[in-house]
């Protein structure tokens, strides 16, 4: 399957999917609006009362009855737009969400449609809060019973929205963290709010600190110590997390490698993925012109996954279990319709909103949904194989690794690809100097997403071809260009 394949067969899923909601109409989880040159208020007040309820998909340039008009094709760029800055707005939107508008056509006319998960936290568009009901959006924002209502329902359903009233800010790790974090975010979107905010101003931003006006209760929440909290903070608020990672090759009835995970969502990303490049082949594919890693797109969203959409009150361990011819994960998972995903007829539903949120903002996961489908598109690719993604009481995952070239070719496949990734690290960082000056090795792992030990392997080898030199020692040593 080539570059152009792989999109035309992305886009005959979406347009089935879209071509499907039409036919169906509207119901509790599916919007259709006209708005032909620019988004009415009530496109947002929808994505409130979708936020708030059930989640939903929003199809603009289609009529009630389902007749499609399309939007005016000079139009999409400024709705787009309009779209992600009124929802990035905290003065439109509390909290604020990370949602795009995306392009279809039907009928030869281009529409704009947008899937919006349910939020752990009561989405405000305005001032006021929308709820979905047969008749559509209902301004709520008077009816304290039903305020109360949704704020109890949600409280319930996502455990990380659990606030921790006495946990202080010694309790969390923000002065290494947070540079990470914006440097992320930043590299995601250039003018990204997060670079000018200050600590507390992100973790408010991000849904991670709450003030819970029916109970007076308020301090950081579960999703902020997954983050940020240090590892003894983590195993205090919630003893059931661990993320054991297990390669099981040769020694069939034990390991032959194993690393357990317990430490912050950040870091313990970054450990996960490279586990698996350690114990996988790579190959590379030609996206947009560019050379991309497949084993890098695989990995990072069985990764993130894994991280974002489990259940934490389980003491089911989750699990990444590489065998020699599959990965296998496994994590508790609240199920809302149990069986085998199909990846053209499903709706993603967040386990944890605020972290995948998160995520979303720092790059380390797309919009909901696209998971399930780069896995479809990427594993075909890469191994010829099919995943299967099955919901249950264990939410389980299955990649297979095998390929149809000998055990030969992939060995020597695996090492261009290790030379490829090399020069692109070494490319990756200079560009950087050039840029800022100087490194230091938290920063090139960050920037080449991989450990801090493969960033100074990096650097040491721009050292010893004489391009940059290493200045002071230890944690303060630097890098700078050499001339």
């Amino acid at each position: 399957m080539d570059e152009n394949q792989l999109k035309e067969w992305r886009m005959a899923n979406v347009l089935d999917k879209l071509k499907q909601l039409i036919r169906d109409g509207e119901d509790l989880t599916v919007e259709f609006k006209r708005c032909e040159n620019e988004l009415a208020n009530s496109v947002y007040e929808t994505v409130s009362s979708f936020s708030n309820r059930y989640g939903g998909y929003i199809l603009l340039g289609v009529e009630d009855n389902g007749e499609v008009k399309g939007v005016n094709p000079a139009s999409i760029i400024k709705m787009k737009k309009d779209f992600a800055n009124s929802l990035n707005n905290p003065q439109r939107f509390a909290p604020t969400l990370f949602l795009s508008l995306e392009e279809a056509t039907i009928d030869d006319k281009a529409i704009l449609w947008c899937f919006v998960p349910p939020n752990s936290q009561v989405v405000m568009f305005g001032g006021k809060i929308y709820d979905r009901g047969e008749d559509g959006d209902m301004d709520i924002t008077r009816n304290s019973e039903m305020v109360s209502h949704i704020h109890r329902r949600k409280s319930a359903e996502y455990l990380e929205r659990k606030v921790f009233p006495y946990a202080k800010e010694s309790n969390f790790d923000f002065d290494r963290l947070m540079p990470i974090v914006r440097l992320l975010a930043t590299n995601r979107q250039r003018n990204h709010p997060w670079a000018k905010m200050t600590d507390m101003e992100i973790i408010k931003s991000a849904g991670l600190y709450e003030e819970n006006i029916e109970t007076g209760i308020s301090g950081f929440n579960l999703a902020a110590v997954l983050l940020f909290g240090r590892d003894e903070v983590i195993q205090s608020c919630t003893s059931n997390y661990v993320t054991d990672a297990i390669c099981r090759r040769d020694n069939l009835d034990r390991y032959d490698d194993r690393l357990i995970v317990t430490t912050n969502l950040i870091d313990a990303y970054d450990q996960l993925n490279d586990f698996i490049a350690k114990h996988t082949l790579d190959r590379f594919y030609i996206i947009d012109g560019q050379s991309v890693s497949l084993r890098s797109i695989i990995s990072r969203e069985l990764v993130s996954n894994i991280l974002v959409h489990r259940d934490y009150g389980s003491a089911y361990p989750a699990k990444i279990i590489i065998e020699r011819d599959r990965i296998v994960t496994e994590n508790w998972a609240l199920p809302k319709k149990p069986g085998k995903i199909d990846p053209n007829d499903f709706m993603p539903f967040p386990k944890n909103p605020i972290l995948a949120r998160f995520f979303i903002n720092i790059g380390r996961a797309d919009v909901l949904g696209s998971g399930v489908r780069n896995l479809y598109e990427y594993t075909k690719i890469y191994s010829g194989g099919e995943p299967e993604l099955i919901e249950g009481d264990v939410f389980k995952t299955i990649v297979p690794l095998s390929k149809s070239n000998s055990i030969v070719s992939d060995k020597v496949s695996d090492k261009m690809s290790d030379k490829m990734s090399d020069n692109f690290h070494e490319q990756m960082i200079l560009s950087y100097m050039e840029t800022c000056g100087e490194i230091n090795a938290t920063i090139a792992a960050t920037l080449i997403d991989r450990s801090p030990g493969t960033a100074r392997r990096v650097l040491s080898r721009l050292v010893g071809k004489s391009v940059i030199v290493a200045v002071g020692a230890n944690r303060n040593r630097k890098y700078k260009l050499k001339n």
